[in-house]
């Protein structure tokens, strides 16, 4: 059988997003068909739109989703029909060189679904991150689908299946942030405040928040920030000594992604600390440190891709911390909006007027 939906799609470079009427197959052998209650509007969605990912156009944009299974393939035994699930980009396989290793959360062979959901016309559609969850159901490998506690809001912990999940990881997982902690995070974005958010839950006694923006410094100090910086006043760096002793924080978060923040995360950082490069950079970026200082300095210079989660590990766990109180996913959704108001969404995005953007079906 096929499912004719309503989904979000662009079909060239820069081109709006429109809503069009899409064909979702039923799900074949290690396939799960998902029925999607809210997906939220990210960065990498409009990457996307821009080309910044690929050409493989038109794109069923959306992927940071929560959903109820409606149907699975014959084979598949970790889902049923009728679960809650948050969907993510990182269905391992159990079988490359990581996974044997030990290290699923680095698995080079992540699952997508086999089967092509398309437009009438029969286009293929590239989902987003192999998701595709700005419709009203999407087709995904089964393994892209966690199951997590129904109490929980599904706006709220639907925004785990991306950013906020690849911010919080960035401090526990990749940053390995524990009590006692000082920690950095450069640039309070939505990734930003999330790292922030983890350092707190990680039990880090200083957080220090930088930005330019006063709004998202008032954001960041909502969500665990001791101190805020705007770096458009005053050296980070140098802030970052003074409010630690004049050593530097043990662990920095660059969730920017640009050559100069990432040279303030590497100097405001203690001798021996870790640095933590969560923003994404652009191709053409490209970086100039002293090798002496490499060295002389030590600790770690680390790469954070997805927080460095396991899905299945991480997901019940932080919506367990957010049904507890301990984890405040709600502040994150600025706005719930419908499909119609994407192309809306990416223009807020613009402007710094929001974290997250929720479409709920």
């Amino acid at each position: 059988m096929v499912h004719k939906v309503r989904g979000v799609v662009v079909r060239a470079k820069d081109a709006p997003a429109t809503i069009e009427t899409i064909l979702v197959p039923d799900p074949g052998p290690g396939e799960a068909l998902v029925d999607i209650l809210t997906c939220g509007v990210c960065h990498t969605d409009l990457h996307y739109k821009q080309g910044a990912i690929n050409d493989e156009f038109p794109f069923l944009l959306g992927h940071e989703a929560t959903g109820v299974v409606s149907a699975v393939g014959d084979d598949v035994t970790t889902v049923a029909p009728g679960d809650r699930v948050i969907l993510n980009w990182r269905a391992v396989c159990g079988e490359c060189r990581a996974c044997r290793r030990g290290e699923p959360q680095y698995c080079f062979d992540t699952r997508n679904a086999t089967q092509k959901m398309t437009l009438e016309d029969g286009t293929e559609l590239t989902p987003a991150l192999g998701i595709g969850a700005f419709a009203e159901k999407t087709l995904v490998a089964a393994g892209q689908c966690t199951k997590v506690d129904p109490a929980a809001d599904a706006a709220a912990v639907g925004l785990l299946g991306c950013g906020i999940m690849a911010g919080i990881g960035a401090s526990i997982n990749t940053g390995n942030v524990s009590l006692g902690d000082s920690v950095a995070v450069i640039g309070c974005g939505g990734v930003g405040i999330a790292a922030i958010a983890g350092a707190r839950l990680a039990g880090a006694t200083t957080i220090i928040a930088v930005d330019i923006d006063d709004r998202k410094l008032e954001l960041a100090r909502g969500l665990g920030a001791t101190h805020v910086v705007n770096s458009r006043e005053t050296d980070p760096v140098e802030a970052i000594r003074s409010l630690t002793g004049s050593f530097g924080a043990d662990v920095v978060i660059d969730a920017v992604g640009r050559p100069e923040t990432y040279k303030q995360a590497f100097y405001a950082r203690d001798l021996a600390g870790t640095v933590v490069l969560v923003g994404v950079p652009n191709p053409e970026m490209t970086l100039e440190l002293p090798l002496l200082d490499v060295f002389g300095r030590g600790g770690s210079l680390k790469s954070s891709w997805y927080g460095d989660c396991l899905p299945s590990r991480d997901f019940p766990m932080l919506v367990d911390h957010y049904l507890q109180g301990t984890l405040d996913l709600e502040a994150f959704v600025t706005e719930r909006i419908g499909l119609d108001q994407v192309e809306e969404a990416f223009d807020k995005m613009h402007d710094g007027t929001v974290l997250r953007s929720v479409v709920e079906l």
